[in-house]
């Protein structure tokens, strides 16, 4: 590759540009300019910047392309958007920074023939078979290109970010970019956040199984419109006045997100994970009279729930989840372990002559039942779970749990019950979190819940039905210490506005 061994800096390049069109250098584009340049010539190719709407990031990394073809001629730089279109904008807008700069007037072919709007090639004296520009559409096909810089320009958008599945895709169709890149090759990111677990986050989300951030390891500027001082990161244009006007017609998550950059969804679900109050504490037992107690965070609790609906799951359809809630002397409900349970493992039952779908998941819950001291459990009977009852009764007695088995048909609407069962619980603050349950999907559901929505809510679903277990007679039973009855008073579990066993 060829380059230029003196040359303008990029914030001159700019300089010059802006002068062209009678418009001054903004000082955060001042900022910018000199994050890039700096960033490129310590050698720092993976790049995310981060800026509010309308701050102009889009145009100043177009005129940073248009640097590094002046600075080296034969670059390939492939640029992608959420869709095609958008990707186009950048290169037309790059293509026309070349016909017009008076520094890129060697870099203007004398025959146009590859000078698009989708691609074009600079005069270069490398004969590549790549442009030294195109665009792309995220869905579009890049497999057999080549390019040593990728731009992702606002590849992130409402529409491929609002359900877990788009996400998914969105990360799986990024991660191509790794097959088309040259050694040493460089990936700049350009955008906003439109999700919790947007790709642009900087820790890991890990109850989506990351365990590192998307663009972990990159390099970040990020400047939303309000510092943190409370100015204005481009007074020029957005004064007080202005930044307060956009609040007022903007609903709040979304100026969040897309002006102050934080990683919100833009339209807000209908359960606030932000309400619960979680903690970090075991289930501890103790014995004392004959009798068990059980506290969490030195809270007695004296009644439980335990929920299972069950499923063999399916390409669309809801996993099977178990869930244990506990019910404190306050009235407050802990929820403290989940899980979602799979019938796939045949080491998952000890028991050789049992290794049905059923027997395993059974199995499965029977183990969750002990480890929670759970003392009953309600199986949804809707579907399947019709005649999984009588398997984890025979489960249970197989590992010596003496425990209820409280078969419950369905008759309500599952939203209408999520809704109910969350709605009061949490508007009270009554829900404590287990933070061991931040790994689990139970959180990213939350945040993505709408009643009229059809994603995944199969963990709501099973702690709705704890929260809302009808009252459970439980006989009084005597048992070894280690099977002891911990709820406090009585055998019987009568949930009512008091929570009094």
């Amino acid at each position: 590759m060829t380059a230029h061994t003196q040359s303008a800096r990029f914030s001159e390049f700019v300089w010059i540009w802006d002068q062209m069109l009678g418009l001054s250098l903004p000082s955060h584009h001042r900022k910018m300019a000199d994050w890039l340049e700096d960033c490129w010539n310590a050698g720092r190719r993976e790049m995310l910047l981060m800026a509010f709407r309308n701050s102009g990031k889009s145009t100043l990394v177009g005129l940073f392309c248009a640097w590094l073809l002046y600075r080296d001629a034969d670059l390939r730089i492939l640029v992608l958007a959420a869709d095609l279109d958008l990707a186009k904008k950048m290169v037309r807008n790059v293509k026309r920074i070349i016909e017009r700069h008076p520094l890129l007037a060697a870099r203007l072919p004398a025959k146009l023939s590859d000078w698009g709007s989708e691609r074009f090639t600079v005069e270069r004296p490398g004969v590549l078979r790549d442009p030294s520009m195109q665009a792309v559409g995220i869905g579009g096909n890049i497999t057999g290109s080549r390019a040593d810089v990728v731009i992702c320009d606002d590849v992130e958008v409402p529409k491929n970010s609002d359900t877990a599945h788009k996400r998914s895709e969105l990360r799986e169709k990024l991660s191509e970019i790794s097959y088309v890149l040259s050694p040493n090759g460089a990936q700049i990111y350009v955008g906003t956040p439109h999700s919790f677990y947007s790709i642009y986050a900087d820790e890991a989300r890990t109850e989506i199984g990351e365990v590192a951030p998307f663009l972990n390891g990159f390099s970040r500027f990020t400047l939303p419109i309000v510092n943190k001082d409370g100015t204005s990161s481009w007074p020029e244009r957005f004064d007080r006045a202005a930044i307060d006007a956009i609040r007022t017609r903007t609903p709040e998550r979304k100026f969040q997100s897309q002006m102050m950059l934080e990683m919100v969804a833009p339209t807000p679900g209908i359960l606030d994970p932000g309400k619960l109050h979680y903690y970090d504490a075991p289930a501890e037992i103790s014995h004392g009279n004959g009798r068990m107690q059980l506290r969490i965070a030195d809270r007695l609790m004296v009644a439980s729930a335990c929920h299972f609906d069950p499923s063999f799951g399916g390409l669309n359809s809801d996993g099977a989840v178990v869930a244990c809630v506990y019910i404190c002397d306050q009235g407050e409900y802990w929820l403290h372990d989940m899980a979602w349970l799979r019938a796939s493992d045949p080491a998952a039952v000890k028991d050789t002559a049992r290794r049905d779908e059923a027997s395993q998941l059974c199995g499965q819950v029977a183990a969750f039942m002990t480890r929670n001291h759970v003392p009953s459990v309600r199986v949804e009977t809707n579907g399947i779970g019709r005649f999984l009852p009588n398997i984890l009764r025979r489960e249970l007695k197989s590992i010596g749990w003496a425990a209820s088995v409280v078969e419950h048909y369905e008759a309500i609407n599952k939203a209408t019950r999520i809704e109910d069962a969350f709605g009061s619980v949490m508007g009270a603050g009554l829900l404590h979190v287990a933070k061991s349950i931040g790994t689990t999907p139970f959180l990213r559901q939350m945040r993505e819940w709408h009643p009229d929505g059809n994603g995944a809510d199969d963990g709501l679903d099973a702690v709705a039905g704890c929260i809302l277990a009808e009252p459970v007679r439980l006989p009084r039973v005597d048992l070894p210490i280690k099977r002891a009855d911990w709820r406090s008073n009585s055998g019987f579990f009568q949930a009512d506005n008091h929570f009094n066993p």
